[in-house]
């Protein structure tokens, strides 16, 4: 054995990497050390395997894995046995797949021999390692542990082994655990339906009075003696065996060809409302030692609809589940599943475009065999809302905001989900401000990777929502240090549309342009300036949008901008691109919509403030004719834009003023104000027309 042999170095050398790999491995091999000094040794020969792995595209590298021989592959793998700690189990997974990793088609080989091994010996011991170790290489090297799930005869040995009258526990949760970390791969899944359901449902209905009644009636069992538990399976089995079942039930498989011989009378099996109730009750009793269970169990559970009205419409329920989250650890599994039941139970339907809603029918219409199925009624918006709702009242967004500062990025991604979800109800969002979840959000897409361009803008997304609807004063607290700005790139982020998504989505687009539409509002120059100078080229751009209420989302934020100098030397510096720019504005305010006119009569008005825009406004062919125009529209506010902007022409200092006087005049202005006169109610307007007649006709 190479890890056995005597390793001798001079004393005044550095041992060479052999010698230290094989005195890691001489010391893993030794009995009775502490936990801390097995992790430490795993650590280490982790280490040397990662850099071993980097080290073999250079030229001449001799890599250690040909000193590891199945021996040591065997010390390193029993590490993995379930009746190891935790942390050495944690430990081991880190070398196993650093070891796959260096050691290549070589380590696959090995992992392999290891297995079949351990079951054809068929001990309770060797059952135990080898499906301990297929449980943890599965999301390791998912591909070659299925290969050695779904081996010629496998699947079919496991139910003798479940059915005996003497039960190993230790061997039954390693199966289990086994199979559910199976059932994450679609073929894995589909076989142990094919082959594994029948017995799990005997595990997860087993009764105790069942098993006393078999011992009596059966003289054999009584001969034998031993207790009850041996001969019934534990509960915790049960439960681990309920999980798997809900995986089956909640992501069901294909459906097989029918064969017509079988018989139409269907078994009876374990429904996901029984079990979701057996992860109720699990998850609601006092004991800790099924708390992991059931919240996977119920993470999968909730993926169907009736599932998460059930669960939504249990305020016990969802406390539970928040006291649950709020004291596990950030990186544990139970984060994970809880923080999943709880996207289950937001999560809104993709909105489809016409297209897709008619091929979603076609499916279902080829899947019914001739009946169309429709959408869920329980996923749709409303349904979804009132879930959003329970889920918020439930006291969860402080939890989530805990977590977020030191969850992984994946369970962070989670979180931002839910924040998405329950943004969309629109009295919610000032609670949302108000319990943290703005700083979550910032500090979220600021420390996600770039890569991680999804979860990103669906930070920026709900940053976005909570902003339309909230004084941003309010919510940055005042302008101390300008914090307000931390918002703004997350918000552009997401103005130019998805590149990335199937439907073209224009409502991140729409609810960043009112956002940050509400922050320019502030009385604050370095903030416009800044929207300006992050922003401008993508605003210009969603002008011309083809969608109207984008458009007009826009013009609304170019009004509130053009308060800031920079604003309106966009529009006043006379080069190619401000004239450009004023025809645009002009022609929105023509448009047919009425909220466009007004958001862009209401630029015009700020901007015809300045002298040069005067002589651009006149120059431009019909420019003034809209600005006339506008002062007798329907709308009163688009009058009041309409008359403040003739008066800033009129006002106008210089040859502009004179162009623009001359102009109005031209245009029959005076018949235009005399007309808006008669339309107007409102005493502001009154005067401000009456005050621009006045002037014009004093020109006379």
């Amino acid at each position: 054995m190479a890890a056995a042999e005597t390793v001798q170095h001079q004393p005044d050398m550095a041992p060479s990497l052999e010698d230290r790999t094989l005195l890691i491995f001489a010391r893993l091999m030794e009995g009775g050390r502490e936990d801390e000094d097995t992790c430490r040794d795993l650590d280490q020969l982790t280490k040397l395997l990662n850099d071993d792995a980097q080290a073999q595209a250079k030229p001449g590298h001799q890599t250690i894995c040909k000193l590891i021989d199945a021996d040591c592959a065997d010390t390193v793998f029993g590490y993995l046995d379930m009746r190891q700690p935790d942390a050495v189990r944690g430990h081991a997974t880190l070398a196993t797949s650093a070891y796959l990793k260096a050691a290549g088609q070589e380590g696959e080989n090995t992992l392999s021999n290891f297995f079949f091994q351990r079951v054809k010996r068929g001990t309770y011991d060797d059952y135990i390692v080898a499906f301990c170790v297929a449980a943890a290489t599965f999301p390791i090297v998912p591909d070659l542990t299925s290969q050695l799930f779904l081996s010629e005869g496998f699947l079919g040995s496991l139910a003798p082994l479940m059915r005996r009258k003497w039960k190993s526990r230790k061997v039954e949760t390693a199966c289990l655990e086994m199979l559910n970390a199976a059932c994450m791969n679609p073929q894995c899944r589909e076989a142990t339906q094919k082959y594994c359901t029948e017995w799990l449902e005997e595990v997860v209905d087993q009764d105790v009075s069942e098993v006393v009644r078999n011992m009596n009636a059966d003289p054999d069992l009584q001969s034998e003696g031993g207790s009850i538990s041996m001969r019934r399976h534990s509960e915790q089995v049960r439960h681990l065996a309920a999980v798997i079942l809900a995986k089956l039930r909640a992501i069901p498989s294909k459906p097989a060809n029918a064969d017509p011989n079988a018989s139409r009378i269907e078994p009876a099996v374990t429904s996901i409302e029984e079990l979701s109730s057996m992860f109720t009750t699990m998850l609601m009793s006092e004991e800790d030692h099924g708390r992991q269970h059931s919240i996977e169990g119920l993470a999968y559970s909730t993926i169907q609809p009736k599932i998460k009205e059930k669960v939504a419409g249990d305020p016990e329920l969802l406390k539970k589940l928040v006291k649950t989250l709020s004291e596990a650890h950030p990186r544990s599994p139970t984060t994970y599943g809880a923080l999943s039941i709880f996207v289950n139970l937001t999560r809104y339907q993709p909105a489809l475009s016409e297209e897709q809603k008619k091929m979603s029918q076609l499916k279902a219409y080829a899947n019914a065999e001739g009946k169309v199925a429709g959408p869920d009624p329980l996923e749709d918006d409303e349904h979804v809302a009132k879930r959003c709702k329970a889920v918020f009242e439930a006291g969860l967004t402080p939890v989530l905001v805990t977590h977020s500062k030191n969850g992984s990025p994946a369970s962070l991604a989670l979180v931002i989900s839910i924040i998405h979800s329950i943004a969309v109800t629109r009295p919610l969002r000032g609670q949302l401000a108000q319990q943290g979840a703005v700083k979550l959000l910032l500090v979220a897409w600021a420390t996600l990777p770039e890569s991680d361009e999804l979860a990103r803008r669906m930070a920026a997304h709900a940053l976005a929502r909570i902003l339309i609807s909230t004084n941003p004063g309010l919510v940055f607290g005042g302008n101390r240090s300008n914090p307000v700005n931390a918002a703004i790139r997350p918000l552009v982020s997401i103005i130019p549309p998805d590149p990335a998504a199937e439907t073209r989505d224009l409502l991140p687009t729409f609810e960043s342009l009112m956002a940050l539409t509400n922050l320019a509002s502030l009385d604050d120059q370095d903030t416009r300036q800044t929207i300006i100078r992050t922003s401008w080229p993508h605003i210009e751009e969603q002008l011309l949008s083809s969608n109207h209420l984008v458009s007009k989302a826009a013009v609304e934020l170019i009004c509130n901008l053009v308060q800031a100098p920079d604003g309106v030397m966009l529009y006043a510096d006379g080069s190619p691109q401000a004239k450009n720019r004023l025809h645009i504005l002009l022609a929105l305010a023509d448009a047919e919509e009425a909220g466009t006119r007004s958001a862009a009569g209401g630029a015009l008005a700020s901007l015809t403030g300045f002298e040069p825009i005067v002589r651009g406004v006149v120059e431009r062919e019909r420019g003034v004719k809209v600005i006339l125009g506008m002062c007798v529209d329907d709308d009163e506010g688009l009058r009041h834009r309409g008359v403040v902007t003739v008066l800033n022409m009129m006002s106008a200092e210089g040859a502009g003023g004179e162009l623009g006087r001359q102009k109005i005049k031209d245009e029959n202005g005076v018949e235009v104000l005399k007309e808006c006169l008669k339309k107007t109610r409102s005493p502001e307007v009154l005067q401000i027309t009456a005050q621009a007649v006045k002037m014009l006709l004093g020109q006379e």
